[in-house]
């Protein structure tokens, strides 16, 4: 191994595999050896006869699809009002003077600390969850795009305007494109955030969804199941993660190239 020096895509995938393969097999050895009581973590077999049981005979499947219908429908909601915002306070000074304070003072505001608010206002319904993953992505999506933005090469710009490009041109055809790839990627990493927001809000006044299944295994300390569902989140992130960086490089390819 070099510092910084690529390898190939198998590779790559075979040790992903392999760390994979490690992690399972220590579980094993920590649980079924005995050396950790099966209160406190059910050990591989366990966790995935659960998991059977879980989606044959509790409907769990339908728990699933509410949960990433949330992330789906507040990071949406969030991405639809962060990524014009950002840009324009990337492009425009005084706009990134106007927002720049409030929003870097809300984006600390940890999203569970408005849930009872949120539930005196809309709620313990759909719209309660979906304003938890708002108000937990949106802030972040901003600031990330507006930064991406600001730091665009100011020779593209003068070019443009040497061109005869208009102001709201320099933006459209200058300023969004170039950045197009960074603000994929930014909303790719605040998705993943979006995850833990919406288990946060599922633990409080929901009726299903995989935090509601957490919380209820949680009582019945069937530890089985709650490994399970974390395992879930995480299988599903996975996916989404991979797909979103295969769009991103059939949107970009000139990026990579």
């Amino acid at each position: 191994m070099r510092p910084l020096e690529p390898i190939g895509q198998q590779a790559r995938v075979l040790l992903g595999i392999l760390f994979f393969v490690l992690f399972f097999s220590a579980w094993g050895v920590a649980t079924l050896g005995g050396f950790v009581s099966p209160t406190f973590l059910a050990d591989p077999i366990t966790m995935v006869k659960d998991g059977i049981y879980l989606l044959t005979e509790q409907g769990f499947m339908t728990d699933i699809g509410m949960t990433v219908w949330r992330v789906l429908g507040g990071f949406v909601l969030a991405m639809i009002v962060a990524v014009p915002l950002g840009i324009a306070m990337g492009a425009y000074k005084p706009i990134e003077a106007l927002l720049e304070p409030f929003v870097s003072f809300a984006r600390y505001l940890p999203a569970s600390a408005f849930i009872p608010l949120l539930i005196l206002w809309a709620g313990i319904g759909e719209m309660q969850k979906l304003l938890v993953i708002f108000i937990g992505a949106v802030f972040q999506i901003i600031l990330m795009v507006a930064v991406a933005v600001s730091s665009t090469r100011r020779d593209l710009v003068e070019a443009a305007y040497t061109l005869g490009a208009t102001d709201r041109g320099v933006v459209r055809r200058v300023l969004m494109p170039a950045n197009a790839p960074d603000i994929a990627e930014i909303l790719r990493l605040v998705l993943g955030w979006a995850w833990t927001y919406v288990i946060v809000a599922e633990l409080i006044g929901a009726s299903s969804g995989i935090g509601y299944m957490i919380i209820n295994s949680q009582a019945l300390m069937a530890t089985g199941q709650i490994i399970f569902g974390i395992i879930v989140i995480g299988l599903i992130g996975l996916i989404s993660d991979f797909a979103f960086k295969s769009l991103n490089r059939k949107l970009f390819a000139w990026r990579l190239a």
